[in-house]
């Protein structure tokens, strides 16, 4: 290996990284739904409460390192206890108003995060665990935030998770009127 050059190094990388983590997707068609252009496009709103908090670091240096999108870090900062529906709805915010195209929340389990998250106007928060969550959420029901939980996935699984969800395009189609049923839902209807 002292022989190889940068370039070999980097491609050896390259291609370790999608045998652990996948292939890697356009992000493209997700940057398109947030408006092409724009610097929301390609920001990634990320929260996690204190029992997500090492999880989060690792994908936010994943999502800006592997996938040069740009994050909002709405916090925790630290392991320092929090309450998991702040950060939830801080993230969400942040994608409801277009500021960011996506969202990620992590906690313990995921569980409430997606709750709080899924009550805040104009998010569709997905609880992801593994692959066909991650691009189901996506595919068919146009999520728009992920949920992982901490104590369900592992660092690799989450990081490739995320790699999923930012990537996958919205299928549109039947699942467009399908995703409509849900917001009208949301606005009472």
């Amino acid at each position: 290996m002292r022989d190889a050059d940068e370039s070999q190094v980097r491609q050896l990388v390259r291609e370790a990284l999608e045998r652990a983590l996948g292939p890697e997707r356009d992000p493209a068609p997700a940057a398109a739904r947030a408006g092409a252009g724009t610097r929301a496009a390609r920001r990634v709103a990320l929260g996690a409460d204190h029992g997500g908090f090492a999880l989060k670091e690792i994908l936010k240096r994943a999502i800006v390192e592997e996938l040069g999108w740009d994050v909002h870090d709405c916090g925790t900062h630290s392991a320092d206890p929090v309450d998991y529906p702040d950060l939830a709805a801080a993230v969400a915010r942040e994608v409801a108003s277009g500021r960011c195209a996506m969202g990620i929340v992590v906690d313990a389990a995921g569980i409430g995060s997606t709750m709080a998250a899924n009550k805040v106007p104009g998010v569709r928060c997905a609880l992801v665990h593994d692959d066909v969550t991650a691009v189901n959420a996506r595919e068919h029901n146009d999520a728009n935030v992920m949920a992982l939980g901490a104590r369900v996935v592992n660092r690799g699984l989450a990081t490739r998770l995320a790699r999923l969800f930012l990537t996958t395009p919205f299928a549109g189609g039947r699942h467009e009127r399908r995703v409509q049923k849900i917001t009208a839902l949301e606005r009472g209807r």
